[in-house]
């Protein structure tokens, strides 16, 4: 396949198409490893290296042309240079895939908690209407029924990526895409192109400090995707713009602020218009009515945890209020989502007591977790989790010190160091667990192996006692230094039961802390 290179730029902000040289273009790519012969090579400034330093190998490599925000003397080719080269690179993706997202209703889901979950429920609800619907979320995504990999450590995929991601979807008929849209993708612009015609808010709490500075900057970033929505090109399917807030989280006025279109308010408070009542959750999950508009219907779902009664009644703001689909199949489609992968899943190998595995890695997500915990037994809660490296260092103490006033026992563990020491993070989590009334040895120990964590919680759990790991949920992989080593919080839970109840097929998976006391 090609393009035309000034096909590509046209519409670019600040770009004069025709005042450059033109050439066939065979792909577009950031990455200078992947340029090949043909290819359009776009610079971008990142947080640890610069594009611009690689223009010179992209161009050895076979680059046509180079896009790029720097001053570049003596490119050898045809060098375009724009004001944002991460704006650039999601139009010229966009561009390159024939802009899928003009061919979808494109619906966005940000927040801090509860993305991936109300994506999945949007998901369900949409093929319950019988809607040919995708989703890219930072756990896998969906094209049809098919399923595909999005990474290790995973978050919004890079603009080409995500982009080849929608051609995929038009091309197998796909008529409506759901999107996680995290905080790093829209600050780096990873979105761009996606014209987003629906967009929903979980909620926003402290999180990715150490990228935005502030949560000020958090907010603005997260504000991202409803400021676009008005801008997006007119789709040939039913639905109305509309930005679906959370009426009861502390951002609402904010967010509402920023939106240029339609807001459509949920939560539990009387004032929400998409309002859920008579909540009940438990064992078995939960059950609420909901009101909107004129219609009062009521909700049954297998997720686990109070707290997804916000993500559910997301999902009926967006299905609901800017598709217009009918309640009976609203609750079919909830009703169907049993579960989601690395949230509040449950590990039953058979033991005498509960085993689940979380995604929470924030203190509001930590804090949901365990109360969902105390909710689902009436023994000991003991609680396993850790803190980032290179991450917004605070949580770390909050994380803790909550921890040791929810649960019964608390397991600080390694969670990611990077290039972090690994004994001063979790002396930093110490603090917190002491700060919380916590007493080290007694209801709070630090473990710096993960594996040996989980082992030592099932060991000491008693029939009726819940353990609960936190804070790496689906993910595949554990980063020391620089390296991912191979890691999966479920094996490792499923291989610690499996030695608890002496029983043979898993094996505990191994980091470079093993053994490390």
């Amino acid at each position: 396949m090609e393009r035309r290179l000034r096909d590509l730029l046209s519409g670019l902000e600040g770009v004069a198409a025709e005042s450059h040289p033109d050439c066939p273009v065979t792909g577009v790519t950031e990455d200078s490893r992947q340029v090949r012969p043909g290819s359009l090579f776009v610079a971008v400034p990142g947080g640890v290296v610069d594009g611009h330093q690689f223009i010179a190998e992209a161009v050895n490599a076979g680059a046509c042309a180079v896009v790029g925000e720097k001053l570049i003397a003596d490119p050898k080719v045809p060098y375009i240079r724009v004001r944002d080269s991460r704006q650039a690179l999601g139009h010229l993706a966009a561009g390159w895939w024939g802009f899928p997202a003009r061919k979808m209703v494109m619906i966005g889901v940000t927040g801090t908690d509860g993305k991936t979950t109300t994506c999945g429920l949007i998901l369900e609800i949409l093929r319950q209407a019988a809607i040919s619907a995708g989703m890219v979320s930072t756990v896998h995504a969906t094209i049809g029924r098919e399923e595909l990999d999005t990474g290790l450590h995973v978050t919004t995929p890079a603009a080409p990526d995500l982009q080849s991601l929608l051609a995929r979807m038009v091309q197998a008929g796909i008529t409506h895409c759901v999107v996680e849209v995290t905080s790093h993708a829209l600050a780096q612009r990873r979105v761009e192109g996606c014209e987003f015609d629906v967009g929903a808010v979980t909620n926003i709490t402290r999180e990715h400090l150490d990228y935005h500075a502030s949560l000020e900057a958090y907010r603005e970033a997260k504000s991202e995707l409803l400021a676009g929505l008005a801008s997006s090109s007119a789709k040939p399917y039913a639905y109305r713009k509309l930005a679906v807030l959370n009426r009861d989280d502390p951002a609402f006025e904010f967010l509402q602020s920023r939106s240029p279109v339609e807001v459509l308010s949920y939560g539990q408070s009387e004032v929400c218009q998409v309002r859920g009542t008579d909540l009940t959750a438990g064992p078995a999950g939960l059950r609420m009515r909901v009101q909107f508009r004129e219609a009062e219907f009521p909700l049954q779902s297998s997720l686990l945890g109070a707290y997804n009664a916000f993500n559910i009644l997301a999902a009926v703001g967006v299905t609901a209020g800017a598709l217009g689909l009918p309640a009976e199949v609203i609750a079919a489609g909830v009703r169907v989502l049993r579960s989601v992968p690395g949230r509040m899943e449950v590990i039953d190998l058979g033991q005498d007591f509960k085993a689940i595995v979380d995604f929470a890695h924030t203190p509001h997500a930590l804090e949901s977790a365990l109360r969902a915990a105390r909710d689902l037994t009436a023994g000991r809660v003991i609680a396993v989790f850790g803190s980032a490296g290179l991450r917004d260092r605070e949580k770390r103490r909050s994380m803790a010190r909550l921890s040791v006033g929810l649960a019964d026992f608390t397991l600080l563990t390694a969670e990611d160091p990077r290039t972090e020491e690994l004994q001063v993070i979790l002396e930093e989590m110490a603090v917190g667990a002491r700060e919380g009334g916590g007493v080290e040895g007694k209801t709070f120990w630090r473990m710096p192996d993960r594996s040996q964590a989980i082992l030592s919680a099932v060991d000491r759990a008693q029939p009726g006692d819940l353990v609960i790991v936190c804070g790496k949920g689906h993910e595949q992989s554990m980063c020391f230094g620089d390296v991912e080593y191979p890691w999966d919080d479920r094996l490792a839970v499923k291989a610690a039961l499996a030695q608890h109840l002496h029983l043979a097929g898993w094996t505990m998976p191994h980091l470079p802390t093993w053994g490390m006391r």
